[in-house]
């Protein structure tokens, strides 16, 4: 049976704006009949809005109309093109021109030796590769290992920069995570004391306060004469 869109909304609705029985709608919303049953006794799907099946071309009137004047009769889905288009799309692999697949152990190369806490997954997701080519680069098993050289993938037309910049950047965070969890702790670079820096001489000397009073005292023993 083909799966049907938003089966408890549509469920929720059947219940609601029919009279067919648990069984009837459980078949066609590809639910269990205690399931239903919960529905109409409100205990399940309670804050969910109805869907009309009808409205959203998934089932045809006649075909309501025969399953509500028998309770054996099984409802058939009607292939609706809201719910075509919003199946989702299985992505593609990644086509690469031929003339470009010979640069490709280079740009594995590339990431082996700058980025290894990128996985082997996701280095074949981004270039298209296999895992076999990336063990024989790695290992130096390849028929062209003496000819490569690691090469920015970017440069070499395999993929964007934005696209890279994403990979690497969720494999550091997961490496980073996963550190955390084994109570490993980064090495980077970090702010070091001031005194450690040498802006700040702990030997520099200090000025000493003055005294008011012995500047006073010095004014008051001087000789100060007016000329005429």
């Amino acid at each position: 049976m083909t799966d049907i869109l938003m089966p408890k909304a549509t469920a929720v609705w059947l219940v609601d704006n029919t009279s067919l029985t648990f069984e009837q709608i459980a078949a066609f919303c590809g639910l269990h009949p205690l399931e239903v049953k919960g529905i109409a006794d409100g205990e399940v799907a309670r804050d969910i809005r109805g869907a009309d099946p009808i409205a959203n071309g998934q089932l045809s009137r006649e075909e309501l109309d025969a399953a509500q004047a028998s309770p054996a009769h099984l409802m058939k889905v009607q292939k609706s093109r809201h719910a075509e288009l919003l199946k989702p799309t299985k992505k593609a692999p990644r086509y690469t021109p031929v003339s470009r697949r010979q640069d490709r152990p280079d740009a594995i190369a590339w990431f082996l030796r700058n980025h290894p806490e990128v996985t082997d997954a996701q280095i074949c997701k981004l270039l298209g590769t296999t895992k076999a080519t990336i063990d024989q680069v790695r290992n130096r098993a390849h028929w062209n290992a003496a000819n490569i050289k690691p090469v920015d993938p970017v440069s070499l037309g395999l993929v964007g920069q934005i696209e890279l910049d994403g990979v690497v950047r969720k494999a550091a965070d997961k490496k980073i995570k996963d550190d955390a969890k084994r109570g490993i702790v980064a090495e980077g670079p970090s702010l070091m004391p001031a005194a450690e820096t040498g802006l700040i001489v702990d030997d520099e000397p200090v000025a000493k306060p003055v005294r008011l009073d012995a500047v006073f005292d010095d004014f008051t023993n001087e000789d100060y004469s007016e000329e005429d």
